[in-house]
């Protein structure tokens, strides 16, 4: 727990009231695994109804939730900005320590003998960290779009899918984005710009297959997230209402747990059972292995040192 409190500051009855439901929220989230956005604290409180869905809304809730945080009412650890991180080099102890992390990291190639090849791409880099959860689970990369992709980025995917479709694979790519005129639009570009630049290298080549798995209106009539007017100033909003009607819905709003759902079934089905049960017992061999040699490190140096 990481509630600290810098300021002294006086609530009234709503916001204290306000303060307990999104302490309640993310005690909920907390004990799945899940450390949230404010965005996405933000739709909880609407879809539980004890916000509207407003701009107004929002930049109230954060103005709040900052000054919860500071006052030591907020656990620190509970919400999480995934667009601003600090990155570093690794370090360690000592030889034996990092053999020690390597055991407990390291990774084979579960999906080197997969018919299948799977990314996840999801629109939103703050969305990245539940992603990552469902990903890491069943070991395929996940990327973030932040929107429409450029075209260098675009192009370095399509030449790295060439390598695993010239190995025999098919490769299937995992889109989550908003339900909105440019969020739809962006699986059809994803798979229009990949196909094009696949082609080109290949003169028969099985397309790059690019599944919207979120969000959709089947999960939206399930889940019920509050709604958004659909921007009119979109381009593509035109065909968009005709399709779908005047409102649109921010992938934010779909709960942590639904989103780790979806990926993990969706890539558990592209997946071949036996082929992966025998990697992942190679795995554990290897794993216990290195562990060995973490263990008796000594020795192994004093061994070393003989030669």
């Amino acid at each position: 727990m990481s509630k600290i409190c810098y300021e002294a500051k006086r609530f009234g009855a709503d916001a204290l009231s306000r303060i307990v439901r999104a302490n309640e929220i993310l005690n909920e989230y907390a004990v799945q695994g899940f450390d949230l956005t404010l965005r996405q604290l933000y739709y909880q409180f609407v879809a539980r109804g004890y916000i509207p869905n407003k701009d107004t809304e929002y930049k109230r809730l954060g103005e709040l939730i900052n000054d919860a945080r500071m006052a030591g009412l907020i656990d620190w650890d509970h919400i999480t900005d995934r667009t601003r991180n600090l990155r570093e080099l690794n370090h360690w102890d000592s030889p034996s320590s990092i053999l020690d992390a390597v055991a407990s990291q390291y990774r084979n190639r579960k999906w080197e003998d997969q018919p299948n090849y799977v990314e996840v791409w999801i629109e939103k880099d703050a969305l990245v960290g539940v992603v990552q959860q469902a990903a890491d689970a069943v070991d395929v990369p996940y990327f973030s779009c932040r929107g429409y992709t450029s075209q260098s980025e675009m192009w370095a995917a399509a030449m790295r899918l060439l390598k695993q479709i010239r190995s025999g694979k098919s490769v299937t790519i995992l889109h989550l984005g908003d339900h909105d005129p440019s969020g739809i639009d962006m699986t059809r570009d994803i798979t229009d710009r990949l196909n094009l630049f696949t082609r080109h290298h290949q003169v028969v080549v099985n397309p790059v297959t690019v599944d919207r798995i979120a969000l959709t209106m089947d999960q939206i009539r399930q889940y019920n997230p509050p709604p958004n007017p659909a921007k009119i100033t979109d381009s593509r909003a035109a065909s968009y209402i005709r399709d779908y009607g005047d409102e649109s819905w921010e992938l934010d709003a779909l709960p942590p747990d639904a989103m780790v759902t979806l990926i993990r079934e969706a890539v558990t089905a592209l997946l071949h059972q036996g082929l992966w049960d025998e990697a992942v017992e190679e795995e554990a061999q290897e794993r216990e292995a290195l562990g060995k040699l973490a263990t008796n490190w000594e020795r192994a140096s004093e061994f070393l040192e003989s030669l």
